[in-house]
């Protein structure tokens, strides 16, 4: 999912506004991934990471999932 959420940068000028789609869509695939809190909180910060320019680099997937495996 953070690979999908970096393909926006392969279209120089559409990426940006192809993130207005996704942000919403990613938080909700999110949400549905994790559960808890995790998914309550981490789905707000993959929004606002997805929604806002320039920051896509972060991996909010991964980082949920390790975090998640590392409580089990």
């Amino acid at each position: 999912m953070d690979a999908i959420g970096m393909l926006t940068y392969v279209l120089p000028f559409f990426g940006e506004w192809f993130d207005v789609l996704w942000a919403p869509l990613s938080a909700f695939i999110f949400f549905r991934s994790f559960g808890g809190k995790t998914a309550v909180y981490g789905s707000f910060i993959n929004l606002i990471e997805e929604i806002l320019p320039l920051i896509d680099f972060f991996p909010t997937f991964t980082l949920a999932y390790f975090f998640v495996k590392s409580k089990k």
